[in-house]
């Protein structure tokens, strides 16, 4: 399968309270995220839509090998990419049926598509899930540290 342009990111168990928000204060994670939406000109960085509100996604990267969790990015996106992203939650509150709608049309591609990146996103968070908790890698915050 070519590389989808939204995909779905699943969290390993380990690492769900590891994220800016829980390690940083309010005030630092608005800047953050009001940065990631001016980055992409207030528009969602994957479909391009312009929405009313934009939320920022956390990027991470799992090194199974190091058992590290790496934040590569902060994004800004729309509700509609976000919950795609974030497909198990979206599928718990019963709005799947919008988010495989959103990935089909963001993507170009149909339901047999949906179904193998999903299963493939599973695979991968079955291996994530090996592991019980992650050395958080925050390198990525320093670009906003003035030496």
């Amino acid at each position: 399968m070519n590389k989808l342009k939204l995909d779905f990111e699943i969290l390993p168990s380990g690492a769900f309270n590891n994220n800016l928000r829980t390690v940083l204060s309010k005030k630092a994670w608005d800047f953050i995220r009001k940065d990631a939406y001016a980055r992409f000109s207030n528009k969602c960085s994957i479909c391009g839509a312009n929405p009313k509100r934009l939320e920022a996604h956390e990027v991470w990267n799992f090194d199974l090998e190091t058992k590290t969790q790496t934040l590569n990015d902060v994004i800004s996106v729309c509700h509609l990419c976000h919950s795609v992203i974030h497909i198990s939650r979206t599928q718990l509150i019963g709005e799947e049926d919008k988010a495989i709608i959103h990935f089909k049309k963001v993507n170009g591609v149909d339901f047999t598509a949906y179904t193998a990146a999903l299963k493939n996103a599973n695979l991968k968070n079955i291996e994530l899930d090996r592991v019980d908790s992650w050395i958080l890698n925050l390198d990525w915050l320093k670009r906003y540290i003035n030496d």
